[in-house]
């Protein structure tokens, strides 16, 4: 079991200057856009549209892909701003996240909460109303998931918190596949799979370096509570899954042979990488290995939508 949680040091908040902190937003609308995690919302947004470039093996219309980019940043957006009003007590304890704008007090909690829950609303509404009621009940579902399974009930008491919990992370492909095609086929999930799999070596290579964030804030991720050697492990053991299932994208999705050369390339590189944190353990390692992982993402899905355009 993690070590308790402790309470949120009255001092710590109220040592800033007023509302604005080193590194944070110093404006209220800054706040609002910061709770919703932009850069987060960015990489999520990276998989769908080449997901519906698949669905419709084509360009879906760009009525449709706005629609649909709209709708799924707004909600992942709310779902954001959820888990900053459910961790702002250890989000005081932890040094990256210390500047958040409900641990300055810069937006109040509940301000914070009704704004999530308006986002979300009216998430569902534009995906309804400009896709269909699947794609807005996956998108609801994913924060749902985010929120109950991750934010309240994993992520203070197991270790397999962002495994599992990441899960939520891989649903816009599901929703990017229902916006073009008000169904779900086998090509989806198996995207939404690949992103399940990437999702803990990309994770735990950042939780390497904030680890002693995660152990004051007692948050058992994975760096935590077990050694360098069996997280590197695991994180092999992941990223030879991932580069497996997005083999497996070429017969089952018809791939063609750019996005072919891309994953066997790509995943050449991410294993060896992946690899070598066997020799050099280092949180600079492991960082650059961070920064990969998203370099991996976002091509393997951009060779995705270019085969599609090719073929």
């Amino acid at each position: 079991m993690p070590p308790k949680v402790r309470p949120v040091v009255p001092s710590r908040l109220t040592a800033r200057s007023g509302h604005e902190s080193s590194g944070g937003p110093r404006s209220v609308l800054g706040g609002y856009i910061a709770l919703t995690k932009p850069r987060i919302i960015e990489l999520l947004l990276i998989t769908t549209v080449p997901t519906m470039v698949v669905a419709d093996n084509g360009w879906p219309g760009t009525w449709l892909v706005i629609v649909t980019l709209v709708g799924g940043s707004l909600a992942a957006g709310g779902a954001n701003a959820i888990n900053m009003w459910i961790d702002r007590d250890i989000d005081a304890l932890m040094e990256r996240t210390k500047n958040r704008p409900l641990v300055t007090g810069l937006i109040a909690p509940r301000s914070a909460l009704v704004f999530a829950l308006t986002l979300e609303a009216v998430a569902f509404g534009v995906l309804w109303a400009g896709a269909n009621l699947l794609a807005a009940c996956l998108a609801l579902s994913a924060t749902l998931f985010y929120v109950f399974v991750y934010s309240l009930w994993l992520k203070r008491i197991s270790r397999q918190n962002i495994v599992i919990g990441g899960a939520a992370g891989a649903v816009p492909v599901l929703v990017g596949w229902a916006a073009v095609t008000g169904s779900l086929a086998w090509t989806p999930w198996l995207l939404f799979l690949l992103i399940f799999l990437w999702t803990p070596p990309h994770f735990w290579a950042l939780a390497i370096r904030h680890e002693d964030d995660y152990r004051a804030a007692g948050v058992p991720m994975l760096p935590v509570v077990e050694t360098r050697a069996r997280v590197v492990r695991s994180m092999i053991g992941y990223t030879v899954a991932l580069v497996t299932c997005s083999l497996v994208v070429v017969p089952v999705a018809g791939a063609g042979w750019v996005y072919a050369v891309a994953a066997v390339v790509l995943g050449a590189a991410f294993v060896v990488g992946t690899i070598a944190l066997v020799r050099n353990e280092s949180t600079a390692a492991a960082m650059r290995l961070f920064s990969f992982s998203i370099s991996y993402i976002s091509l393997l899905f951009v060779a995705l939508t270019v085969d599609v355009f090719l073929g």
